[in-house]
């Protein structure tokens, strides 16, 4: 179901509906800064397992999730001094940062070695659902074959097992840009939307 939003200001009964599909175990498709995001609360796990199993991607494949500022960072990464000062520089905005996960991550959405994907998107839909929800929200690019899907009617055709589409509009075509901060060095994993010349 596609439910129309306003990409500015949006209504806050639309973003209420959202989360009562969230709080239900329920899989969306949202607008963000970059691409449309397929994704749910981070505290369900069969919903966490839907989503895989919608865009079928394979069980090593990581997910990273949304959350509305750094306020609640330190809940779910180890982050130093230097890496803070730089996520504060870049966010929100089209990055996602791959961060040390602390015990508060699912184990789901940790890799093997560890990690977690953290974003905080420049977009206002995504930031009303996440301080609305009180929980990330698993953030997953909504692509078919590798290419993202901008337009919301496209994403409902591709990926029938969705429970709510939030159709802001076209979304962008590039995602985000991919920076692992676990390290010495910051190291551009992905080069997407988000500019790497200036890090």
């Amino acid at each position: 179901m596609r439910l129309e939003i306003n990409p500015e200001h949006p209504e806050p009964r639309k973003i209420e509906r959202a989360i009562a599909v969230l709080r239900e175990g329920g899989v969306i498709a949202y607008p963000t800064d970059t691409v449309y995001g397929i994704g749910c609360d981070i505290t369900q796990k069969r919903a966490i397992d839907r989503v895989y199993a919608i865009k079928r991607m394979k069980p090593d494949q990581p997910l990273a999730f949304i959350c509305p500022d750094l306020g609640d960072l330190a809940k779910y990464a180890t982050v130093d001094d230097r890496t803070y000062r730089l996520m504060r520089r870049l966010t929100p905005g089209p990055y996602c940062f791959i961060l040390e996960a602390s015990r508060e991550v699912p184990r789901i959405l940790q890799m093997k070695r560890k990690t977690v994907g953290i974003r905080v998107p420049h977009n206002e839909v995504a930031l009303a659902l996440v301080r609305a929800l009180g929980n990330p929200i698993v953030s997953s690019t909504a692509s078919k074959n590798g290419e993202p899907l901008n337009d919301p009617a496209d994403i409902d055709e591709a990926f029938p097992g969705l429970d709510l589409i939030l159709d802001a509009g076209a979304g962008g075509l590039t995602a985000s840009t991919v920076l692992d901060v676990t390290g010495p060095d910051i190291v551009v994993v992905r080069e997407g939307a988000g500019a790497v010349d200036a890090l």
